[in-house]
């Protein structure tokens, strides 16, 4: 696809930009490559464009976007080049949007936007048995990822019943569940305690997956992820390495953000 030695990228966009039926610009121009095996933190203020985003890499807004693009032009009215958005090589549209789906794992910022099953293990075991897996071969999955959640023994449970951290893990083993190339996250870390924090930071840092992490919480951005990608206003306004772009205050001043307190502490 990209006609060089390069890698395929597990995600492409490429000029993407998106508004809302009540005509809100939410993206407008978006262009970002992630490697296969890189972690990326997408941080921004509220309204940035951050969730708008995530939604476009498995498909869940291609039809809206479509229609804004029909016309060549963005947000602002520029002429632009054809929006597109890559992953793993396979364009998202309709055509590819089962694989497209597969391939991306989605994590909710509420997990009770996820779960829906009469119990934890069915919850985990939907996926795979969507994806065509026995339910022998399901129920099997599903357990492997409730273990790795540490939430094995919570399996027969109702899931409404868990604590706020039980179901954001169990959305996580649903997630794996499916295994998933990209793992795209909304907020993991929010509304966790700290030891909540703690133990959901060390289940992504070792997931192999490619991940893509929206998140305001800083410190854990920093702690996992390599580059950082900074959104407002629906365009990316810096790229690179996640320590250079948190250690600039007056650029995160700019865009509604504060400086990671060990960063602070480490400039004193």
């Amino acid at each position: 696809m990209n006609g060089s030695l390069d890698p395929t990228p597990a995600v492409l966009v490429r000029d993407l930009a998106f508004r809302y039926p009540d005509g809100r610009h939410a993206l407008r121009g978006v262009d970002l490559r992630i490697l296969p095996g890189e972690s990326v933190a997408l941080v921004g203020p509220n309204g940035a464009g951050k969730s708008t985003l995530l939604l476009h890499l498995n498909g869940l807004l291609p039809g809206k976007a479509a229609s804004l693009h029909s016309h060549g032009a963005d947000g602002d009215g520029r002429q632009t080049k054809t929006p597109s958005v890559w992953i793993d090589g396979l364009e998202v549209n309709a055509r590819n949007a089962p694989e497209v789906r597969r391939r991306v794992g989605l994590l909710f910022q509420d997990p009770d936007d996820q779960l829906f099953s009469t119990s934890v293990l069915a919850d985990v075991a939907f996926g795979p048995l969507n994806l065509g897996k026995s339910r022998a071969d399901a129920r099997r999955i599903a357990l492997e990822c409730l273990e790795r959640v540490e939430l094995f023994e919570a399996a027969d449970r109702v899931p409404h019943h868990l604590s706020f951290g039980e179901k954001k893990r169990a959305c996580l083993a649903g997630v794996l569940a499916c295994e998933p190339s990209v793992l795209v996250l909304d907020e993991p870390t929010a509304n966790l305690d700290p030891r909540g924090r703690r133990r959901f930071i060390n289940l992504i840092r070792a997931l192999p997956a490619t991940k893509l992490i929206a998140t305001h919480d800083l410190e854990m951005a920093l702690e996992l992820c390599g580059r950082a990608l900074l959104l407002d206003g629906g365009r990316i306004v810096a790229n690179g390495l996640t320590r250079n772009i948190f250690g600039d205050p007056t650029l995160l001043e700019a865009h509604g953000l504060e400086m990671p307190l060990s960063l602070m502490i480490g400039k004193r």
